[in-house]
């Protein structure tokens, strides 16, 4: 147990609370607007992080917000709560049981406690720091695979890839270096699977804070590194990330610094 036990399960249990949501919504057609040509939205993600709100919110009034759905309480507060309300909306709309909530927990400036759930899986990734990664209360940690050649790697795509076509080609180097590659739409649950083994590594760029808050934490908990693309320490406002479980970072690095 470490000083940041209390707001983790606040965490866990809002994140069970908006899981229900998405479990609800998940088999019935509902609404889609569009953020973006590619980029959705549904009924279900301002349902999540109104919810989410509302729950931490009340627990703690005088904590700050940011959250994917124009969620935004920024006074300085040492506290902020960072959510994704339904990463991988795509996923959602299209009955791709590949989405999670994601949670995350800043304190002065530094990520503290982390959660993302999958409601269809029925998998609770959690961490804070100092206490280690847990998935579904049992202890995780990242793979020992440390060729890239033998790795299972992630990534994924900015909305504006028909027009940038952003990471295109650091995706077929890696098609042709690692075992395989896996897109698979959630970026919080990506870091999440390198944390507890399934993949060895994760890059993308053009993200946001709320993808990656809450899977940085549980990741480095589970041992792994976060750099950004140059191999410099990560940060969530900075929209970069390679990740991974440390024995294939570099070769990582070196793909992307050549593409």
């Amino acid at each position: 147990m470490t000083g940041y036990t209390s707001y983790l399960d606040a965490a866990r249990d809002a994140a069970r609370e908006a899981g229900d949501i998405l479990r609800r919504d998940y088999r019935r057609a509902g609404p889609v607007s569009f953020k973006g040509e590619i980029d959705l939205v549904t009924e279900t993600d301002t349902a999540s992080q109104a919810l989410i709100h509302e729950r931490l919110a009340a627990r703690f009034p005088g904590h700050d917000f940011l959250g994917e759905e124009g969620l935004r309480k920024i006074t300085g507060a040492g506290f902020r709560w960072i959510i994704d309300p339904l990463d991988g909306t795509t996923n959602f709309a299209h009955r791709f049981p590949w989405f999670c909530v994601s949670i995350a927990l800043e304190h002065d400036g530094a990520l503290v406690a982390g959660i993302v759930f999958n409601p269809i899986m029925g998998e609770m990734f959690t961490a804070e720091a100092g206490g280690g990664a847990f998935l579904n209360g049992e202890p995780i940690r990242v793979s020992a695979t440390g060729e890239l050649g033998r790795s299972l790697v992630a990534t994924g795509f900015p909305y504006d890839v028909r027009e940038s076509r952003t990471n295109m080609a650091a995706h077929n180097r890696f098609l042709l270096a690692a075992q395989a590659v896996r897109r698979c739409g959630s970026a919080a649950l990506d870091l999440c699977y390198v944390a507890c083994g399934r993949f060895e590594g994760f890059w993308e760029l053009k993200l946001n804070p709320w993808d990656t808050a809450a899977g940085a934490v549980i990741l480095a908990e589970a041992g792994g590194r976060l750099t950004d693309l140059r191999g410099r320490p990560a940060d969530i406002y900075i929209p970069e990330l390679c990740a991974s479980n440390g024995l294939i970072h570099q070769a990582m690095l070196d793909i992307l610094r050549e593409t």
